[in-house]
């Protein structure tokens, strides 16, 4: 079958034919177990007092997956707007009682007359059972007081003790389908309770940091170190197809805030997704790797060398994915206001080039967020018979106020020989920060994780983190980060970049960021100007 990579450019689902073009993943796929140590723990017991551990979470080796859960994949009829993936898992349990999609009634909500049905002197747990659901969303939300959590958590699950009345455990229970599940009143508020930083650490343990107490999701990668650990979980039944990671500090090493974060977590974090992408494509182009151990970073360089040298790599067009949904809010309404589940995780996968049509036999090319740049990259060539990324730079650099005021005119926030921390001009996120990769190689821009090396890849990570410190200290609690990768193999002048998009409360977004109308109340030179402040407090005066 034909290469889908040379008619990406314009990606719509709608054909001459009169028909849409829909793909469909069902990869199988075997994934390289290189987690060093077990910790098999005790997790609880069921009510019949049979103990539960987490043993199914350590696998002795490497894990196949065998035709993994279909996934299609519809592009946008309008290629600006992105593609569609459906998740047969969720789709097909919907399509057996469609009658059954929608949302339930929000539920009865009055205090007063909750609190009139208590006698006088109710202590703050036996307060509980009355409150309306909507406060006690909000409570757990919003609450500062450590023992006024515990006392939440205590009611919306089932936690075992020591003799000293300290959480050890959960109790578990079978579901209809046999599956051990822990015994949750309310997954929501338990949730919400469990990602609430003022929560004491071991009800945290227990309710959700503890390997296999969310789930029997293999931990295939580990990173440790003096002051962190992080381990690699796999999520082989994703939404994304091929499975993807998770990232997520360790029990032993718990973070909740981004200002928490040190440079050696934050090396853990980036080491795994580094070390994950270079043995993925080890494997395809069949370079053994050593399973069981995590590979050192100068060990890891002379592999992304040897891969980068072998004579197959030409032909290989994947791409990377990363992510990092960093807070978590919970609405009274019962609205999830961000997608993070579990305090600090990035996650990542590998997008392939193409996957085969449903109704024929055309391989489709699959969507990377990083064939956007390619795509604009390629018209601004034919546009201007120039090149996009190195006038984008000299724009950035030669920037002038907005207004044409006298305040602040710099955009970069942050920079050293390799990456460049910047607002963007426009931003389609208020407090948008961007980072790029201004290093070169021998054969042109960085423009993945594969073309970096090891000096770029710290300074990406450096950066990273200071994106983050400084929302931190503006008072962001959510920002979304996403990478937009070049594709392997292709050498087209595009750069490697990260966009980092927090989540304000006054700006949500509505029927103008739908429009794709981005509304700003500030100037990005000021905005730029505020965050070089938290960096540098006492800054001089811009020239």
């Amino acid at each position: 079958m034909k290469s889908a990579l040379h008619h990406c450019s314009f990606r719509t689902s709608v054909t001459p034919a009169g028909t849409f073009a829909v793909a469909l993943h069902q990869p199988s796929f075997r994934v390289a177990n290189l987690r060093e140590q077990d910790a098999v723990v005790p997790l609880g017991h069921t009510a019949e007092g049979v103990p539960c551990d987490n043993r199914v979470n350590f696998p002795a080796g490497g894990i196949r997956i065998e035709a993994a859960k279909p996934i299609y994949e519809i592009a946008n009829a309008f290629p600006f707007r992105g593609t569609t993936f459906i998740d047969t898992g969720w789709a097909d349990a919907r399509a057996r009682n469609p009658a059954a999609i929608g949302l339930p009634p929000p539920p009865a909500c009055s205090l007063r007359r909750a609190l009139a049905k208590l006698p006088a002197g109710t202590s703050f747990p036996s307060l509980l059972p009355a409150l309306p659901i909507p406060l006690l969303y909000s409570l757990a939300a919003n609450s500062t007081d450590p023992e006024e959590l515990a006392a939440m958590a205590e009611f919306c699950c089932r936690l075992e003790r020591d003799g000293e009345g300290r959480p050890t455990g959960l109790r578990f229970l079978r579901d209809d389908r046999g599956r051990l599940q822990a015994a949750i009143d309310d997954f929501e508020l338990f949730e919400t309770i469990a990602n609430n930083p003022a929560l004491p650490d071991l009800y945290k343990e227990v309710m959700v940091l503890r390997p296999g107490v969310q789930g029997d999701s293999a931990i295939v990668g580990e990173w440790a170190g003096p002051s962190s650990h992080v381990l690699e979980y796999l999520r082989a039944n994703s939404y994304i197809a091929g499975g993807h990671y998770a990232a997520n500090m360790a029990s032993d090493a718990i973070r909740y805030r981004a200002a928490d974060l040190s440079p050696e977590d934050m090396r853990g974090l980036r080491h795994l997704y580094y070390q994950r992408v270079y043995v993925t494509l080890a494997e395809k182009l069949g370079i053994d790797v050593p399973e069981r151990r995590t590979i050192r970073p100068d060990q890891l360089e002379a592999l992304r060398l040897r891969i980068l040298n072998h004579p197959e790599m030409a032909a290989e067009h994947g791409a990377t994915l990363w992510g990092w949904n960093y807070g978590y809010d919970f609405s009274a309404s019962g609205y999830r206001l961000h997608a993070s589940h579990q305090m600090i995780h990035q996650q990542y996968a590998m997008v392939p080039e193409s996957a085969p049509g449903v109704y024929g036999t055309t391989l489709l090319p699959a969507f990377s967020c990083g064939d956007l740049v390619a795509d604009t990259i390629a018209r601004y060539r034919e546009l201007h018979q120039s090149d996009f990324f190195r006038d984008f730079l000299a724009a950035i650099r030669a920037n002038v106020r907005t207004d044409g005021g006298a305040g602040p005119h710099h955009l970069v926030v942050l920079e050293d020989d390799n990456v460049l921390l910047f607002v963007p001009k426009a931003q389609v996120s208020q407090w948008e920060l961007q980072l790029m990769v201004v290093a070169d190689t021998d054969g042109g821009p960085v423009g993945n994780v594969l073309e970096a090396d090891l000096r770029v890849r710290a300074a990406i990570d450096r950066t990273i983190l200071a994106a983050q410190k400084i929302y931190a200290g503006l008072g962001a609690t959510m920002v979304t980060s996403i990478e937009l990768p070049k594709r392997f193999g292709l050498m087209n002048g595009q750069r490697l970049l990260y966009s980092f998009l927090p989540k304000l409360p006054w700006s949500m977004g509505a029927f103008s960021e739908a429009q794709l109308r981005f509304i700003c109340g500030y100037y990005p030179e000021d905005f730029a100007e505020a965050c070089r402040r938290q960096i540098n407090p006492n800054p001089h005066n811009e020239s």
